[in-house]
């Protein structure tokens, strides 16, 4: 049996330095939740909290921007890192495999396809994060820091337009967040999925109304 507490603070030591220079939106608390988050997926679908603890505390441990045109490598980077960061620190060998899979497959970025149902679910914990109030907030966030303006002027959402999100925060939310829940890999990931979209969903109807000067009633009318 592994000391969780003596492994997760080794985890965190090394990550800690390594996350100065990432978005606001990829610090240490977003790890702490993405592993909260892995650990309830994995007890609900019977994966191994050997290869899902790790991978969920250094799936970030390779910072690459955002707007990087080196963002669909960095979970394939983070996985090599992790991977000899645990082999130094002398973790189970028997576990690095199944841990640089998860952490690689993690990526939206990267479009690898998880394999094991722990790469399901550390994939899945990550992707929850960027939904719901949170992901909002995290979405904003990273536009803000980014330089990019929150909403085009004229036809606030992409109805008519492609959406660019590379100039218009609020067309993440099309371009990738609505479509987070359509990839979920696990039941309890799925679920949870479909509530944090719906939340989205409500904040974009409360938004282009304000947008668009008017006062929703209790009704919606």
């Amino acid at each position: 049996m592994l000391n969780w507490s003596y492994w997760e603070t080794r985890c965190a030591h090394f990550l800690e330095p390594r996350l100065h220079n990432a978005d606001p939106a990829h610090d240490m608390a977003h790890v702490n939740r993405v592993v909260a988050t892995a650990r309830h997926l994995a007890l609900s679908e019977g994966a191994a909290l050997e290869v899902v603890i790790p991978a969920a505390w250094l799936h970030d441990c390779v910072v690459t921007p955002k707007d990087s045109a080196r963002r669909n490598t960095a979970s394939t980077e983070a996985a090599q890192e992790a991977v000899a960061f645990l082999a130094a620190e002398g973790y189970p060998q028997a576990h690095y495999a199944g841990i640089a899979h998860a952490i690689a497959a993690h990526s939206f970025s990267a479009g690898i396809a998880p394999r094991t149902i722990e790469a399901k679910a550390v994939q899945d914990a990550d992707r929850l994060d960027a939904l719901g109030a949170i992901g909002i907030a995290r979405c904003i966030m990273v536009g803000g820091a980014l330089g990019r303006t929150l909403y085009h002027t004229t036809e606030p959402f992409p109805i008519l337009r492609d959406p660019d999100d590379h100039i218009y925060t609020i067309d993440h939310f099309f371009v990738k967040l609505l479509k987070l829940v359509d990839t979920m890999q696990t039941a309890a990931g799925r679920a949870e999925a479909q509530r944090r979209t719906q939340f989205i969903t409500d904040y974009l109807r409360q938004l282009q109304s304000e947008l668009a000067g008017k006062m929703l009633t209790d009704d919606g009318v």
